[in-house]
């Protein structure tokens, strides 16, 4: 053997030998640990959290950066994606063990010019790591590395999966990870239902996402999903005719990128982000042995909401919310700026708290230039009350303070009562611009009328009432609070309690209260687990309090379901990425009150739906049998409506942030400004036959009732609204408003006054004639909180003149 020979062959076995040791090294960590075979399996270590409807319609998903991944097995990709897959990528996939022999020898004979020698499952090794490697030396250990990877998983994989594996995890344009992902975002379409030149647009991003994205370069993604049909015909997946005919097609996209702004009940999507974040920290996963991470162990979240349900309902705020801001826009006081006068404090804030103030402090701009530049007109985007939610226009950034928290807000939630499954849930005119929800637990506002059903209930229950005990429809004076209602005027009669529901008279509500005291009325509310602190006020028997609409929902619940409380819940179950139960959640109800209060109390909120403050709603719905209450508070500021029917409960409520905002005139009374979401909503469902939502439905009848005399509750209800009720907004005040002095003229201090009383009643003539001296008043009477009177010392009075008197 020449010497010649015997060195190559010396250089080639030393060559080899050095090379088989590299590869022994990598294999054992020398150079970085290599996955093992169960990273292998699940390499999408990053996984979205995601979240469904009732149905399994996907809402949404919770992610952070490239964790928004979604898995599909191989039988849920179509076949024309595999095909365009391994055309493009791969042409001897099904022939190779990972790696081509061929194709790396024409890598390297032609430099990478006419393509390179990765198989599909040495892209997917690639993708295992963080980043490829731009070192060339590193880059060459991170190519031994694929391929030994890509070994393995050959050896543990079938082809099938090793395919889904890689279009689980592959980058697709607008930072889209998986074909999953990439199938929704582009053509809103599982990725099953692809067809051949939707899949060819997708495969063809995956050579490089930006430079073929539809979107944005649509003449190159044209040229490449050509390509990409050229190599399908060439590799006969389909015939060169077909390729021909589908290359003369324009790309036709249905763009819907899924985010926190789009998507199905984006407000109640963050209440269930809350809500999970707080069960991950509470579960271990056992893979891992550290809590649960929302934004990367790919949870799936099966909610109740409805989707139908729930596009009725943002549909029925798209259509009433913008008449109403019409007609707010058109008040005196938006329109010329009064509403503003004197609330400099609340502008200042408002505009501190925003990002450009922030940014321009950052910038180092002083406050008297960042003033100055919040008066100067610029092009910007606002809220609109059009199909795109936005609109483009020139105003100062303090006139765009303004105009958004002149917007109206809204929230409508709807739930069965009977099971407590949430079925829609709107927090808000638009999540996009208005992040706040007031659905929420946490969002509280004065509720107004809405509340008198649990005290008439409490009254049914507690006290003996019944629809038709006789009211007495007065001004009543608490002992320490003073006279209730604060304003407005009663007639001073006697009516029936269905009446006084009815017309939501708030004189005749005080007299019931006074039976049945505050602080065992705020019991009462507690009982039926409505939590949120409340002081034992006669006010807040006419709603001057504030709760959430879920709670409100909470406690009507009782009426509909035979006198249990259910609680709304709005999650199924909690899976794993695998499909396995982690948790379950059942309904809660406890039963607070008796079925025969809740039928009684029931069949009397159907005077208010149908003669009373929303007159006409159940025939114009032409239901059976439905109930409701409105609300409204002092100056339109609150407006509540609170139906339901055997079937169905749902609230909505309409105000501004600021209550200083608010709709003058009837138009914002509960019945005209709220009710008309609760309407609109409800026709829709009724017209729905697939709801299963019957109108024919009826409340059920307690089997012990069934042989009483129940009396028709429309035939004891005066079939002429009072003045004074609420649909002249009597108002409600709050708390510490009921402190009127009363008229002591003629009103003799006799032995059936207390002492207590007759102290009072002492002090307050004294101040009188002290004013009517024209001397300052030295003795105070006590304290302000107990200027009022008993009532019983104006007691006996029914006359018009002597109830004029106070």
């Amino acid at each position: 053997m020449k010497q010649t020979i015997r060195v190559f062959w010396k250089i080639f076995f030393i060559g080899f030998a050095a090379f088989a040791l590299l590869l022994l090294m990598i294999y054992m960590g020398v150079f970085g640990k290599l996955p093992s075979l169960s990273e292998l399996e699940n390499p999408t270590i990053l996984q979205a959290t995601e979240v469904y409807a009732a149905d399994g319609t996907l809402m949404g998903k919770y992610f952070r950066d490239r964790g928004n991944r979604s898995n599909v097995d191989f039988r849920d990709i179509s076949k024309h994606a595999i095909n365009a897959l391994v055309a493009t990528e791969d042409e001897r996939f099904y022939d190779h063990s990972g790696i081509d022999g061929k194709g790396v020898i024409r890598a390297v004979a032609f430099l990478g010019s006419k393509g390179g020698g990765s198989t599909i499952t040495q892209q997917l090794a690639l993708n295992m790591f963080s980043e490829r490697a731009r070192n060339p030396i590193t880059r060459v250990i991170q190519k031994l590395k694929e391929w030994i990877i890509a070994i393995k998983l050959e050896r543990n994989f079938t082809k099938q999966e090793i395919l889904a594996l890689y279009l689980n995890v592959v980058p697709f344009s607008d930072n889209m990870y998986g074909i999953r992902n990439a199938s929704l975002t582009f053509f809103s379409k599982e990725p099953d239902r692809l067809n051949i030149e939707e899949s060819a647009v997708l495969i063809g991003m995956v050579n490089g996402p930006t430079i073929f994205n539809p979107r944005r370069n649509p003449k190159s993604a044209l040229m490449r999903r050509n390509h990409v049909i050229t190599k399908m015909g060439e590799n006969s997946f389909i015939t060169e005719e077909e390729a021909s005919k589908i290359k003369l097609k324009p790309i036709v996209l249905n763009y819907k990128r899924m985010d926190e702004n789009t998507g199905l009940a984006p407000y109640f999507r963050e209440v269930l982000r809350d809500d999970i974040k707080q069960w991950c920290k509470n579960n271990t996963n056992p893979t891992t042995g550290d809590p649960y991470d929302i934004y990367k162990d790919g949870l799936r979240i099966y909610t109740t909401i409805n989707p139908r349900m729930q596009i009725y309902a943002e549909e029925a705020v798209a259509k009433h919310m913008p008449v109403l801001q019409k007609a707010l826009n058109a008040q005196n006081s938006i329109k010329k700026g009064k509403v503003w006068e004197g609330r400099n404090g609340i502008l200042e804030t408002a505009m501190k708290n925003t990002d450009r103030w922030k940014n321009g402090q950052e910038d180092g701009m002083t406050d008297a230039e960042l003033r100055a530049s919040f008066k100067q007109k610029v092009p910007m985007k606002v809220f609109a009350w059009n199909s795109r939610r936005q609109k483009d226009t020139v105003m100062t950034p303090m006139d765009s303070i303004k105009y958004h928290r002149q917007m109206l807000q809204t929230s409508f939630m709807v739930m069965d009562p009977v099971t407590g499954e949430v079925k829609a849930w709107v927090g808000g005119i638009d999540f996009k611009t208005y992040k706040f929800d007031h659905v929420n637990i946490n969002t509280k506002r004065q509720v107004g009328s809405a509340i008198k059903p649990f005290l008439y209930c409490q009254a049914i229950e507690e006290a003996g009432f019944t629809p038709e005990t006789p009211v007495e429809n007065v001004v009543q004076n608490f002992p320490g609070f003073g006279l209730v209602p604060a304003k407005g005027e009663c007639k001073g009669n006697t009516v029936s309690m269905a009446s006084a529901l009815t017309y939501s008279m708030n004189c005749a509500t005080a007299y019931i209260m006074k039976q049945i005291g505050p602080k065992r009325f705020v019991e009462f509310l507690n009982n039926i687990n409505i939590k949120s602190k409340m002081d034992p006020y006669p006010s807040i028997s006419l709603g001057a309090v504030d709760l959430s609409m879920f709670e409100m929902l909470y406690g009507y619940t009782m009426f509909a379901n035979h006198g249990f409380s259910t609680k709304p819940t709005y999650i199924t179950r909690i899976e794993d990425r695998n499909g396995n139960v982690l948790e379950s959640f059942q309904t809660k109800m406890n039963q607070v009150i008796s079925e025969s209060s809740a039928y009684t109390t029931t069949k009397m909120l159907g005077g208010p739906v149908e003669i009373g403050t929303a007159a006409g709603l159940r025939s114009r719905l032409g239901a059976a049998e439905m109930a409701g209450k409105t609300g409204t508070t002092n100056d339109n500021a609150d407006a509540w409506f609170i139906g339901f029917t055997p079937q169905l409960l749902g609230g909505t409520w309409i105000g501004a942030d600021d209550r200083f905002i608010r709709l003058e005139s009837g138009l914002g009374y509960g019945g005209q400004a709220a009710r008309p979401i609760w309407e609109t909503f409800f026709q829709k469902v009724y017209a729905d036959k697939t709801l299963g939502i019957d109108k024919d439905a009826r409340f059920a009848q307690p089997e012990q009732m069934r042989e009483e005399a129940l009396y028709d509750y429309m035939n004891i209800i005066d079939q002429t609204p009072p003045p004074g009720a609420e649909g002249e907004d009597q108002g409600n005040g709050a708390a510490d408003q009921y402190m009127m002095e009363p008229d002591t003229n003629n009103v003799p201090v006799d032995s059936e006054l207390d002492e207590e009383e007759q102290k009072v009643l002492k002090e307050a003539n004294q101040k009188k004639d002290e004013k009517k001296n024209g001397k300052n008043p030295t003795t105070p009477p006590q304290e302000e909180k107990k200027k009022g009177l008993f009532r019983k010392i104006f007691g006996g009075k029914k006359d018009k003149e002597k109830d004029n008197e106070y």
